[in-house]
């Protein structure tokens, strides 16, 4: 599975950084290290839609507070699957 997060101007002054870094300890943490490549990517023209993620070239608008949930949802649950 491979998370590309937005790392372009826009997307960084909504908290890229903090996504970037949150993803880093969840995957660690969940012992994902080997299913999930973690990459950063300058603008995906969503600049308007907040932190742009995506997970295997599925958008999702992500944010610091949001991290945690978003992880689980459309990264646990489907490298479980």
């Amino acid at each position: 599975m491979k998370v590309t997060v937005c790392i372009g101007s826009s997307c960084h002054i909504k908290g890229s950084r903090q996504v970037v870094e949150q993803l880093q300890e969840l995957i660690a943490e969940s012992g994902l290290g080997d299913k999930v490549e973690l990459g950063g990517t300058f603008c995906m023209g969503e600049c308007r839609q907040g932190v742009c993620v995506t997970v295997d070239d599925e958008f999702f608008s992500v944010t610091p507070d949001s991290t945690a949930e978003f992880f689980k949802k459309n990264v646990i649950d489907k490298v479980k699957v």
